[in-house]
């Protein structure tokens, strides 16, 4: 049990859902396998909390895996649901706010100028991928190893003996065919992406990539990174695909893309843009986008798809995250991490840099900006004063706290973080009130529901666990 402290209604609970629920879940890493405990089950949220069946109160950090940046429960998202389901909870039929919220997103991207709203974030990606090879009339695909785009097939695929080599599956079901179209190289390695494209020219249809990696841990893309992908795809007739189901309106409210200057020809969005309902969006350049049926020869479809519920709920967030403030010419943002060349490393904390053209510094941002900053500085001045070796990642509201000593750029470094000393911070916040996430591989997730208090709460709770590690 690792520490865990009891929780009796949650474990009978899990014991019944094991009988009827594959493996007790719906979703695999709610099993807690990652630390070897019972998992709790939640039965209400409000603002930075979440209570489980036993009564307990946690200050949550999994955030609904991250779509809860407003916090949970917000009162304007859940007046828009109400709202929305006294005039029927689905239609099949087209609705003001489905193009409303295209809209929306459209205005916050610029690259996007044509919306697909969907049901899931494996769904949009799935899309991206049939468009891009549509466009292109090729069939390879380049993802990065430790990116995860969801559970489609050509994407379940694990890197191979060589960096530029086909894939082979990582799941069961998966036909060899098809892990054979997917190419996987590792994050933030600009010579592995020349190399691959030397090595299959004219047969790659699209680079599949996160951003700012963030379903191995958050990674962010190292100086020139995204700019090398673009042109390697520019000269080689490529798609550029950004997954921002994560990033998008969360890093910024226009994306990753509006951090780091960098346009894709694809976008894939969820998470934030459902408000905590399932949603999702595929968007891009019109002439790509319209090859989308009925206009075009590409099929996609999907029953749920801009639920009245799901786009009142999205549109209400959006309203909140999009406040501006007045902005001088040349002001500076706080930026992520970033790398030194010099030294080989990311040098550690946030930093300022001139803004990209179009960052607008939101005040929600602001707000958030400040919240993860105090967390980032206080879990690593905890862990210091504890003598436990971490290395801290964060790009505004997103972070992860490896238990390794070296920089984290790329899978191979996340693998190096230490299990068995996070599965006892784990077992340490949980016991004092901190819900993470049940995985070393997960982001912790800050929202604008987080106050001061809910902050050193955490650093904390986090220095107790820390010595406890040491100990």
């Amino acid at each position: 049990m690792n520490g865990q402290k009891a929780y009796p209604k949650s474990a009978q609970a899990w014991m019944r859902a094991g009988s009827f629920l594959v493996g007790g879940v719906n979703s695999p890493v709610r099993a807690f396998g990652g630390v070897e405990m019972t998992p709790l089950f939640i039965e209400r949220a409000a603002g930075s909390k979440i209570y489980d069946i036993d009564g307990n109160e946690y200050i949550d950090y999994v955030g609904s895996w991250g779509p809860m940046i407003l916090g949970h429960a917000h009162p304007k998202v859940l007046d828009a649901i109400r709202t929305a389901a006294k005039n029927g909870t689905s239609f099949g039929a087209p609705t003001l706010a489905e193009t409303a919220l295209a809209e929306k997103i459209a205005a916050a991207f610029d690259s996007i100028e044509k919306v697909r709203l969907v049901s899931s974030g494996t769904e949009a990606v799935m899309t991206a991928i049939r468009l891009a090879r549509a466009y292109t009339k090729r069939d390879l695909i380049i993802k990065m190893a430790g990116c995860y785009h969801g559970h489609s097939d050509c994407l379940l695929v694990a890197a191979g003996s060589g960096v530029a080599e086909t894939g082979i599956a990582s799941s069961a079901g998966v036909p060899d065919s098809l892990a054979r179209l997917t190419i996987v190289l590792p994050y933030n390695d600009i010579g592995a992406a020349k190399a691959a494209f030397a090595g299959h020219e004219d047969k790659i249809a699209a680079v599949l990539v996160e951003p700012i990696a963030a379903n191995m841990g958050v990674v962010p893309p190292i100086d020139g990174y995204l700019a090398a992908l673009r042109n390697l795809c520019d000269a080689g007739g490529a798609i550029l695909i950004f997954d921002e189901v994560i990033t998008g309106f969360r890093v910024a409210y226009g994306g990753a893309q509006e951090l780091f200057g960098v346009k894709a020809d694809i976008t894939c969005l969820g998470k934030i843009i459902g408000g905590g309902l399932p949603l999702a969006a595929v968007g891009g350049r019109a002439d790509i986008m319209d090859m989308l049926a009925p206009i075009g020869p590409v099929y996609q479809a999907g029953t749920l798809s801009g639920n009245p519920i799901a786009t009142a709920a999205a549109n209400a967030t959006l309203d909140i995250l999009e406040e501006r403030p007045h902005v001088k010419r040349g002001a500076k943002y706080l930026a992520p991490q970033s790398f030194d060349r010099a030294q080989d490393r990311f040098i550690a904390g946030s930093v300022a840099v001139p803004a990209p053209a179009k960052h607008i510094q939101r005040p929600v941002y602001q707000r958030l900006e400040s919240s993860a900053a105090m967390l980032e500085v206080g879990l690593a001045n905890a862990a210091k004063e504890a003598g436990v070796t971490v290395t801290i990642n964060r790009v505004g509201s997103i972070m992860s706290c490896f238990f390794t000593d070296r920089p984290v750029r790329n899978f191979a470094d996340v693998q190096s973080t230490n299990i068995k000393q996070f599965k006892k911070f784990f077992a340490g916040m949980l016991n004092q009130g901190v819900y993470l996430a049940p995985s070393a591989y997960e982001a912790m997730f800050v929202s604008l529901a987080h106050t001061q208090e809910d902050i050193e709460k955490t650093i904390e709770a986090a220095g107790k666990s820390f010595r406890k590690i040491k100990g």
